[in-house]
C-alpha cells in the first residue's frame, strides 16, 4: 500500500499567516449584570487598547453577551477612535498634562535609550503607540485602568499640531536617507564581486 501522507503535504509549507494590522491588549474585562422585570441580564464588559506600534492608537470598550463578542464590538471601536501620535527624535515633542475626571497623567519627553518609564494603564498606551522613549507620572490616587488610559489618550492628543507636522516631516527626512544607505551597500558589494572576480581570472603566460 502506498503512503498518502506525504501528497497531503505541498511541499511541506503550511498557510500562510496573517500580519496582522495592529496589536492589541486586554485592557480590562468584567461581568455586568443588569436587572430588569423578566430576571437578571448578564453580559461582559471589554476594554481593548489597539495600536500599530508607528504613532497610532485607541482604546475601545464595549459589551457582549460572550466574552469573544464583547472583544470583537471593543476592537471596531477602538478601531474608529484611532488617534495620531507624535514622535519626533524617538520621543514625545513637549511635555505635556491632562485630566480626565479624577485622573491626571503627565507625560515627558525622554533622552534615546530610557524606554518607556511608566506603569499599568499608561505603560499599555504608550507601548502600543510606539513612542521607545518617554517618561510618565499619575498624579491621582485613581486606581481605576479606564479613566487613567483615556487620560493618557487625551494626554497624546492634546499635542500642538506643529509637532504633528514636524513628526510628519521628520518621517519625509529619514526616507531618503534609509534609500541612499541601501544604494551606497549594494554598489559596494558590486565592487567587491568585481575585485574578486579579477583575482580569480588566472595569468596567461605569453
Amino acid at each position: 500500500m502506498m503512503n498518502n501522507k506525504g501528497n497531503n503535504k505541498k511541499g511541506g509549507r503550511g498557510p500562510k499567516k496573517e500580519v496582522k494590522e495592529f496589536d492589541q491588549f486586554m485592557l480590562d474585562l468584567a461581568r455586568v449584570t443588569r436587572v430588569t422585570k423578566g430576571g437578571k441580564q448578564l453580559s461582559f464588559r471589554a476594554s481593548v487598547i489597539l495600536g500599530n506600534r508607528h504613532g497610532k492608537v485607541g482604546l475601545g470598550v464595549a459589551k457582549g453577551k460572550d466574552v469573544q463578542i464583547g472583544v470583537e464590538k471593543a476592537v471596531r471601536k477602538a478601531k474608529k477612535e484611532m488617534i495620531e501620535v507624535p514622535i519626533i527624535n524617538e520621543t514625545i515633542p513637549h511635555m505635556v498634562s491632562f485630566k480626565y475626571k479624577i485622573a491626571r497623567v503627565v507625560l515627558k519627553p525622554a533622552p534615546r535609550g530610557t524606554g518607556i518609564i511608566a506603569g499599568g494603564a499608561v505603560r499599555a498606551v504608550l507601548d502600543l503607540a510606539g513612542v521607545p522613549n518617554v517618561s510618565a507620572k499619575i498624579l491621582s490616587k485613581s486606581k481605576n485602568k479606564m479613566t487613567i488610559a483615556k487620560a493618557t489618550l487625551g494626554a497624546l492628543q492634546s499635542f500642538k499640531k506643529s509637532s504633528l507636522v514636524a513628526a510628519k516631516n521628520e518621517i519625509k527626512k529619514e526616507e531618503p536617507e534609509i534609500k541612499k544607505s541601501e544604494d551606497k551597500k549594494a554598489e559596494d558589494k558590486t565592487e567587491e564581486i568585481k575585485a574578486d572576480k579579477k583575482e580569480i581570472v588566472p595569468e596567461v603566460k605569453k
